[in-house]
């Protein structure tokens, strides 16, 4: 079986590294930049994906790139505390969770896929622009020119030409009125040194955490930072994670936002870079697979940056696909993949524009709106723990159901 893989990104390489563990070698991806480069800031992979990296043997590559997650906080505006809750090993997992620069994390796996599939697995500069069926697979027309194949699995990103080949009428990803401002600092650490914390009231948010283990010479730690609120003005390039903002853009509206534990305008302004992203996502598909073509990671499902999903939902897709690929044939294959991964992918961009876990912060927020002595006669632990588990459930990382799941690596030796 020949499969190409449209995107050499998270989602993709992943792809690719499951694919052979599973027995099927004959991979291509084709990645539209002329060069991979480590670009991005900071994200979080959750336990389930790491589960997945782990059995891909990359578990001490990991470990090494990123932060063990101990604990997520949620603060009101004003800095105080509403909900905490330990993350990883410390949660009853069997996994870690890893603060990581997603650009270390996208090295990590192209040098793997490299190393494992052999260094024309991965051809840059071959931006995919369309395709065409072929009476037992698929025909891929790039830059390069036309490449055939069994299986194309498009995982282009959130403006996938593949999937607006397949929708044409879709238009530009949605915004929701809200943008975010990312970059990393190096500031002195706070609370437990692995804390991912969450300030804010549903509309206005910041979020940091650390993203190296130790701190330098001067006791700083290198933290990454999210800032967001509404803006005024339409985005003017929704879907580019790359466009630079000022810091003093940030300051305008977080510039007072001082705790006892955290100077968010010191750590702002202080930024070794910033990008704005104006807030989008994706409407649910009714299909991701057309015949031998199927949507994977943010081609086929993207969502707003909220409950750290996004590239471990990729890496889940990846995994269930290589699977199935891999212990059926194509065509159940691919409908069974998407049979199990549209539904939970779609009930998360659902919860996630409701604002996911991060509600509280919101509810907080409409009942206190200037603070609280007590955060018991506000919110209740009950409705905080409801929140947090809820989630969990939804997103497909409650600890219990995680830790029996079946694995999805395959005895390549008990093949079909």
């Amino acid at each position: 079986m020949r499969v190409i893989v449209a995107g050499g990104g998270i989602g993709g390489l992943t792809a690719a590294l499951s694919l052979h563990a599973a027995g099927i070698t004959d991979v291509t991806v084709l990645e539209a930049a002329a060069e991979i480069r480590p670009l991005g800031v900071g994200i979080n992979v959750l336990p389930h994906a790491v589960r997945e990296l782990t059995e891909l043997g990359l578990a001490d590559r990991l470990a090494a790139l990123g932060v063990p997650t101990g604990e997520l906080a949620y603060f009101n505006r004003f800095g105080q505390a509403i909900w905490s809750e330990p993350r990883g090993l410390g949660a009853g997992y069997r996994w870690p969770q890893y603060s990581v620069h997603r650009g270390g994390l996208q090295m990590l796996l192209l040098d793997a896929v490299r190393e494992r599939l052999g260094t024309d697995a991965v051809r840059t500069g071959r931006p995919v622009t369309s395709y065409e069926d072929l009476p037992q697979g698929v025909r891929v027309h790039t830059a390069a020119g036309p490449l055939d194949g069994d299986v194309l699995i498009a995982a282009d990103g959130i403006r996938s030409a593949i999937r607006r080949q397949l929708f044409p009428e879709e238009g530009a990803p949605p915004w929701n009125g809200l943008v975010l401002w990312r970059g990393t600092t190096r500031a002195p650490a706070f609370r437990s040194g692995r804390t991912m914390i969450m300030a804010g009231d549903g509309t206005e948010k910041f979020v940091a955490y650390p993203l190296t283990p130790e701190p330098d010479a001067d006791g700083n730690l290198l933290l990454n930072w999210i800032a967001e609120r509404p803006l005024d003005t339409p985005p003017p390039a929704p879907g580019d994670w790359n466009r630079r903002a000022e810091p003093a853009d940030v300051l305008r509206h977080f510039g007072e936002w001082r705790f006892p534990w955290l100077d968010i305008p010191s750590v702002i302004a202080a930024a070794d870079a910033v990008y704005e992203y104006p807030m989008v996502d994706r409407d649910p598909l009714p299909r991701w697979t057309h015949g031998r073509v199927t949507l994977l990671g943010d081609a086929a499902h993207a969502m707003y940056p909220i409950g750290s999903n996004g590239a471990s939902q990729a890496i889940l897709d990846a995994r269930v696909l290589a699977w199935r690929l891999a212990t059926h044939p194509v065509d159940d294959a691919l409908a069974g993949y998407e049979a199990d991964r549209r539904p939970a992918t779609t009930a998360i961009q659902l919860a996630n524009r409701d604002l996911g876990p991060e509600i509280v912060m919101r509810l907080v927020h409409e009942r206190a709106p200037q603070g609280f002595t007590n955060i018991d006669d506000v919110l209740t632990p009950a409705e905080r723990e409801d929140a947090a588990a809820g989630y969990k459930r939804v997103a497909g990382f409650d600890p219990t159901l995680l830790n029996e799941r079946a694995s999805y690596t395959v005895d390549t030796g008990s093949r079909p």
